[in-house]
């Protein structure tokens, strides 16, 4: 069976790269562009791994992995934080995400930062 990752990504530009990116390296993915659909997705199914951006027109993607940790059903899903701006001493000082990568990302190390997470 497929490992699922759920990006929540409001640039669909980025959002299609990093979905191509996942399919061609087999993982199933759900792509959704705002926190709305993010957490519908959420209530029907627990993915494998979650990919953040940090700005969204409906919400804060730190808020959003705070949650995640802080619940007991979803604090153990590994969570990648990406972020165009280079603050990341400051979003990992409010965020508990096992990774943080910076925006534009190599495509070949964003794909192994996401293995390292998830066992195939």
């Amino acid at each position: 069976m497929k490992k699922c990752i759920y990006i929540l990504e409001d640039n669909p530009a980025i959002r299609d790269v990093i979905e191509f990116l996942l399919t061609e390296e087999l993982y199933e993915v759900k792509a959704c562009p705002n926190t709305k659909d993010f957490w519908l997705q959420m209530s029907n199914h627990k993915p494998d791994m979650i990919i953040l951006d940090i700005m969204l027109p409906d919400g804060n993607g730190i808020d959003i992995c705070t949650a995640l940790k802080q619940n007991a059903k979803t604090y153990d899903i590994p969570v990648m934080m990406m972020s165009a701006n280079n603050h990341l001493n400051h979003v990992k000082s409010k965020c508990t995400a096992e990774d943080f990568i910076n925006k534009p990302f190599d495509l070949n190390d964003f794909a192994y930062r996401v293995a390292r997470y998830i066992h195939n």
